[in-house]
């Protein structure tokens, strides 16, 4: 395994990787908690536009999304990469991250106008090839990307910093820009497409407010890092070709069963599936708040010669305390969960929500652990989660399943296989502190 550079001074406790177990169960929770606030404003979201579009329409919003989710993997990739680089005092002191931050930021706006012609020229093609009857909101998944990348660069900035206020309150109020934007944009007549504009136009908001907090944290005394800015930027993106694998296959674990079964079975059937869908991975999204605790933390331990794993631990407790009620109300009253959150058409998928919601929970547990295994520059579990999120859709595609339990129940047998090659083997595996270095 590849340790980090080594750190020369000791966290403090309350910074990344000086945490004490009160103050790092704490910010877990409080992300967390950010985190399922906004879990609460995306199941208003998708019961608002369930009824308002139809379960037909719904689906095709549904695609949409999760091809956007599945695309946004080098967002999150780089958000480890910084996160991991600034906990370990790799990127300069906070003045030299102002300028590098924007710098950085007025190049990923030039890429995002690129991609927003190229989606307009290109609509009806990529519209035909995500399987969505709505080329404008095709079209506005290639910038969407592009704004996750920058917001997802501040976020990675202000959790390596160890400012985890700022990001919990983002991550709420991106939720619910993209509930209001959208509804205003559904209301203003352009249905489909105007629901999935919600979610590039919040992203912009956030990332302009995330800018200025930056920028009253920047040092205006910094120097201008020139070329040693490029030198960084080319360097954390080699650093981030294995985390972009690694959350590349976990975003196909989680969202290519809503996309294979609208080939699969009828729209209603297939929009009910993805509200199912939407329900259960409330404990994904809580793993995904708390993620951002876990690489700055982990990566500082590690980078201090400290013992990680009780970091990875903590995390999953945190989770687990959000899964336990969340699997119950889905075991023991389904439809009246999708009833209350969906509407009544779709109480279709009820048989397959339980098994979804165990799917996902599980799920949550191997992406914390894939996110420590980055954090600590760990690659080994790569092949193992290849195989078995590389089977997935084979396994959707070639059982001829007619059945929404039956894609259910593939998809918690393959989450059940993701876990047993990523999780059980770091749990088991002897925790050991790398030693620090003179």
């Amino acid at each position: 395994m590849r340790r980090l550079p080594y750190v020369p001074e000791a966290p403090a406790p309350g910074t990344p990787g000086g945490d004490s177990g009160d103050s790092g169960a704490t910010a877990a929770a409080g992300l967390a908690a950010a985190q399922l606030a906004a879990n609460g404003i995306a199941v208003i979201f998708t019961a608002i536009f369930a009824r308002v579009l139809g379960s037909e329409d719904y689906g095709v919003l549904a695609a949409a999304l999760s091809t956007y989710l599945i695309l946004s993997v080098p967002g999150y990739a780089l958000q480890v990469a910084v996160s991991r680089a600034v906990a370990v005092r790799r990127l300069g002191a906070r003045g030299e991250l102002g300028v590098t931050l924007r710098r950085w930021t007025w190049r990923l706006a030039a890429g995002t106008l690129a991609l927003v012609v190229a989606g307009a020229l290109f609509r009806e093609p990529l519209a035909e090839l995500l399987s969505v009857d709505a080329p404008w909101a095709a079209a506005a998944t290639l910038p969407t990307m592009s704004l996750w990348v920058l917001l997802s660069v501040e976020r990675g900035v202000l959790t390596g910093l160890g400012e985890y206020r700022a990001v919990g309150i983002s991550i709420v109020g991106e939720a619910a820009g993209r509930l209001v934007l959208g509804l205003a944009l559904v209301l203003a007549g352009l249905g489909t497409t105007g629901a999935y504009l919600g979610t590039p136009l919040a992203m912009a908001a956030a990332a302009l407010v995330l800018g200025r907090v930056l920028a009253c944290r920047d040092d205006p005394q910094a120097s201008d890092p020139g070329a040693a800015d490029a030198a960084r930027l080319r360097e954390l993106l080699r650093e981030a070709v294995v985390p972009i694998v690694a959350l590349g296959l976990i975003a196909v674990l989680q969202n290519v069963d809503v996309i294979v079964v609208r080939h699969q079975v009828a729209e209603v059937q297939a929009g009910a599936y993805a509200a199912a869908a939407v329900a259960a991975k409330v404990v994904v999204w809580t793993a995904i708040g708390v993620a951002l605790y876990v690489i700055p933390e982990a990566a500082g331990r590690t980078a201090a010669g400290r013992v990680a794993r009780p970091v990875l631990l903590r995390a999953c407790a945190v989770v687990a305390v959000v899964a336990a009620p969340a699997l119950l109300a889905m075991t023991l009253a389904p439809k009246l969960v999708l009833r209350l959150g969906f509407g009544p058409s779709y109480e279709v998928a009820a048989g397959a929500l339980p098994l979804l919601g165990v799917a996902m929970s599980v799920l949550a547990l191997t992406y914390l652990t894939v996110n420590y295994l980055l954090a600590v520059s760990s690659g080994r579990f790569l092949a193992p989660l290849a195989v078995v999120a590389l089977a997935e859709p084979v396994l959707l595609l070639g059982g001829s399943l007619d059945r929404l339990t039956s894609f259910a129940a593939v998809v918690l047998l393959v989450q059940l296989a993701a876990a047993g090659a990523v999780l059980v083997p770091t749990l088991l595996r002897a925790p050991a502190a790398a030693p620090a270095r003179a």
